[in-house]
């Protein structure tokens, strides 16, 4: 499946007022996993959730008078297809000059668009701003250690799990970095991210860590299947017996998107980061 020509990444495109539907385009969540040995056919070997976070979003009243509102999203793992992200700017854009009578209705169109789109139920959830809603969203950084202190030499720059270096101590802890970038799989731009990987094991050397997590720094794949490529290749190397992995990755097009896999370990709370 070439994406780069059946998608709107990449290419020039006419942005629309009016509601459109057919702007999202769904991609496949098997066709990458088969690149780190994950069989469509059998059970996923983790759980999770996509959440995105969109803060472009406005429609009018039946007066005319507009509407803003912050969104999110959540997607299920499982769920046949991923959103391609520009063609959900695209959709809800066309968002833009479209009457709507409530922001009920506004909210069940996006949840019934998104979940065909999908293949599978999407959470969704609009925000109209108030002061509550800015003083409830508290900017935090991710839970745990920060290992990018670490003294390295980084010659890596393409994921390489034989990396992962692990010790005979049992532990449970939080790590994270801010230093994961990884590249669009079609348009070649910079997603960056912070991540937080939280395990239950023998204890994962943190300078092999922190070399690992940059060397996706020139690798090109969507968010999601970093986050899942990452957290089989923890799984793998490091054996742990409980294993999560969160990045959230800075907002682009208004849209920022956070996944999560488990095995073992609860979802966490999806407080915005503070370079969201």
């Amino acid at each position: 499946m070439n994406i780069s020509k059946q998608s709107y990444l990449g290419a020039k495109i006419q942005y629309s007022g009016t509601y459109n539907p057919d702007f999202l385009f769904s991609i496949k969540r098997c066709l990458n996993r088969k690149g780190f040995d994950i069989d469509d056919s059998l059970s996923l070997p983790f759980a999770g959730l996509d959440v995105w976070n969109a803060y472009e979003i406005s429609w009018l009243q039946q007066s005319g008078k507009p509407v803003v509102a912050i969104g999110k999203f959540i997607f299920t793992c499982d769920s046949e297809y991923l959103v391609e992200s520009k063609s959900l700017k695209l959709y809800l854009n066309s968002f833009n000059q479209t009457k709507f009578a409530d922001v009920a209705i506004v909210k069940d169109t996006i949840q019934k668009d998104l979940s065909l789109a999908a293949g599978a139920p999407v959470v969704v959830d609009l925000c109209l701003l108030s002061e509550d809603y800015i003083y409830s969203k508290r900017l935090e950084l991710m839970e745990g250690k920060c290992i990018d202190k670490e003294e390295i030499k980084v010659t890596d720059y393409l994921p390489n799990p034989s990396i992962l270096k692990i010790g005979n101590k049992k532990t449970k802890e939080k790590l994270y970095s801010n230093l994961l970038k990884s590249n669009c799989l079609v348009t070649n731009q910079p997603d960056w991210a912070s991540i937080q990987i939280s395990y239950i094991g023998n204890e994962i050397d943190k300078g092999s860590l922190l070399k690992y997590i940059i060397s996706y720094r020139e690798h090109c794949e969507f968010h999601e299947h970093c986050v899942e490529r990452i957290f089989m290749d923890i799984m793998r190397q490091c054996r742990p017996s409980a294993l999560s992995v969160l990045a959230k990755y800075t907002r682009r097009g208004g849209i920022d998107i956070n996944p999560f896999r488990t095995k073992n370990l609860p979802v966490p709370n999806f407080t915005r980061h503070v370079r969201q």
